[in-house]
């Protein structure tokens, strides 16, 4: 089930208590950022000095395999969330970095869930 789905159904059944809604995550996230594992090397080597621009890095193919997103928060924390294909036949960007960022914001969710029930608890 979808966090759409699932406050659909919160909606559908009118509970309306404090919580956090897909909307309010949505609104918390500042940027987003997204690199294979491949990318990062090639970064790290560069900036070192290692490697230059023009040849690259020798790294493995499966890194370019596993892609990150990092979510940067309004208040300026980071969480991340990666996808390692399996194949690289089926190895898609685009698909790679959706599900990267559907593993970042499975980590935002209990978060923000934390601060709202500690604003809950401070106001008793």
């Amino acid at each position: 089930m979808t966090d759409r789905a699932i406050e659909q159904e919160i909606q559908a059944k009118g509970l309306t208590a404090p919580r956090i809604t897909p909307a309010d995550l949505e609104a918390n996230i500042d940027s987003e950022h997204y690199f294979t594992a491949r990318d990062g090397v090639v970064g790290v080597e560069l900036d070192a000095g290692l490697i230059d621009e023009a040849s690259g890095a020798n790294t493995p193919p499966s890194l370019s395999l596993l892609t990150f997103c990092v979510l940067v928060l309004k208040n300026g924390f980071t969480v991340t969330g990666e996808s390692a294909c399996a194949s690289p036949e089926n190895f898609d960007a685009e698909i790679g970095r959706k599900i990267a960022r559907q593993n970042a914001v499975a980590k935002v969710w209990p978060l923000m869930g934390y601060e709202l029930k500690q604003r809950l608890h401070e106001s008793k």
